[in-house]
């Protein structure tokens, strides 16, 4: 495309496993499209789901800024892109590694993942994954998302963050999953131990989130950052410690972690957005996704998944109990 050159390539690190990124940079041509179709452009070898990817995990940002998909760049507008690094699919071995599998049938599954496990693999941790759990298990995933380390991964949790994960088996319920985690149709509710005392019983916190302009293993609330909001209702309060329940109407990276953390509440264990040292043996932040909402793709009936917490979260707050008690 004329007009366009890539300047730079830079690898970089990202917490879920350690995942290595390309950053490309471009110059905005005269007349650009609409971003979506001027990545296309930009690089032609990747596919329309590909680019729309990236778009959606606000992988892209101009002159500094995350764009959507309808931006259009204007004439010398600097075009970054933080492209997952590729891999060879075939380093991606089928494990015989066990499953919580909360439901299954021949559209879906509905897994709750444990601590400890990445969800998809990535450079230089190929193994032990969720993906490669998936495979082992031997049921078809789908394949559409663009990305050949993905299969059957609709959305994602970071890897000590527990709880319910919905994996595709078809091209088209994941697609309808995508759609209704995208459209706010799909609901992921999450319990969370904060350090301090949140004193509004309910909230919204609404900032918008992007990559850290520093350490690019973190996200961060910046100025034109992607929208994003996160309810919040308050469960129970244990002196210098709230547990609340986390409601997603966006799914950024990191979301709630960054988002608690903006305002002063960070996640008990997290050990990218709090120094705070926990008290607990918690091994990464103090939060679960105990609810999962969705409608059916094929049938269309409602769905409602309950994940109970896990047994080292139910003893820190039985700890608290005790300790409020005396």
């Amino acid at each position: 495309m004329e007009g366009v050159s890539v300047v730079e390539t830079a690898a970089a690190k990202e917490e879920n496993g350690g995942t290595a990124v390309r950053e490309l940079c471009f110059t905005a041509p005269q007349n650009a499209p609409r971003m979506d179709k001027c990545l296309q452009l930009l690089m032609p070898d990747q596919s329309r789901s590909f680019c729309k990817k990236l778009l959606e995990g606000g992988r892209v940002t101009v002159d500094g800024k995350t764009v959507d998909a309808a931006y259009k760049p204007r004439a010398g507008s600097r075009i970054l892109c933080c492209l997952p690094e590729a891999a060879d699919p075939q380093e991606i071995k089928p494990e015989q590694i066990p499953l919580d599998i909360i439901y299954e049938d021949s559209c879906l599954l509905v897994i709750n993942k444990p601590k400890g496990m990445v969800t998809h693999p990535a450079a230089g941790n190929y193994e032990h994954t969720l993906v490669n759990a998936l495979l082992g298990y031997g049921c078809p995933l789908s394949d559409c998302n663009g990305d050949p380390l993905r299969p059957g991964i609709v959305h994602r949790l970071d890897k000590d963050t527990t709880g319910l994960l919905v994996v595709a088996k078809t091209n088209e319920a994941h697609e309808n999953l995508a759609w209704q985690i995208r459209e706010k149709q799909a609901h992921r509710i999450y319990t969370a131990l904060c350090f301090g005392n949140v004193r509004a019983d309910e909230g919204i916190i609404e900032q918008p989130i992007g990559r850290h302009p520093v350490e690019r293993k973190k996200m961060a609330v910046v100025q034109g950052g992607r929208p994003a909001v996160t309810e919040y209702t308050v469960l129970a309060r244990y002196g210098s410690y709230t547990l609340v329940q986390a409601r997603l109407q966006t799914g950024r990276t990191h979301q709630i972690r960054v988002h608690f953390a903006y305002q002063g509440f960070a996640i008990v264990g997290d050990p990218l957005y709090t120094r705070q040292k926990s008290p607990f043996a918690t091994q990464g932040q103090v939060l679960h996704a105990g609810r999962l909402e969705l409608q059916h793709p094929q049938s269309g009936r409602w769905m409602v998944f309950e994940a109970p917490l896990p047994a080292y979260f139910a003893e820190i707050l039985q700890k608290l109990e005790t300790k409020r008690r005396d």
